[in-house]
């Protein structure tokens, strides 16, 4: 990760959350756990490599936990830690400021 450039609590967290796959796979993980598979075709224009770096850094980050299943083929799930739960209200928050700006811009335009 980039090195932070303030103290600034709102500069780590976007260090986290930023980009376009973080808040995404959050969101597709608020139904429950996800098997990799099933978050690819959720976001079928991610990569596979980037699928992998993204749950990685979430899972460092203590939002994804990660559980691998004994077998052939290997199963993994991922699902949100208490952390990443907590994130979801704030997701939620972003989604509905974004549905008001489309409301007042289209509003607007008439």
């Amino acid at each position: 990760m980039k090195n932070l450039v303030s103290r600034c609590p709102i500069e780590e967290v976007m260090q986290i959350l930023s980009g376009r796959w973080p808040t995404l796979l959050i969101y597709y993980l608020t139904k429950g756990a996800k098997r990799f598979s099933d978050l690819r075709r959720d976001n079928p224009t991610i990569s596979h490599k980037m699928l992998t770096s993204e749950l990685r850094k979430l899972e460092e980050a203590g939002i994804v936990e990660r559980t691998a299943f004994e077998g052939y083929p290997l199963r993994v799930e991922y699902k949100l830690t208490s952390a990443g739960h907590n994130l979801v209200p704030l997701v939620d928050a972003l989604g509905d400021w974004w549905k008001q700006r489309q409301t007042l811009a289209s509003s607007a335009i008439l």
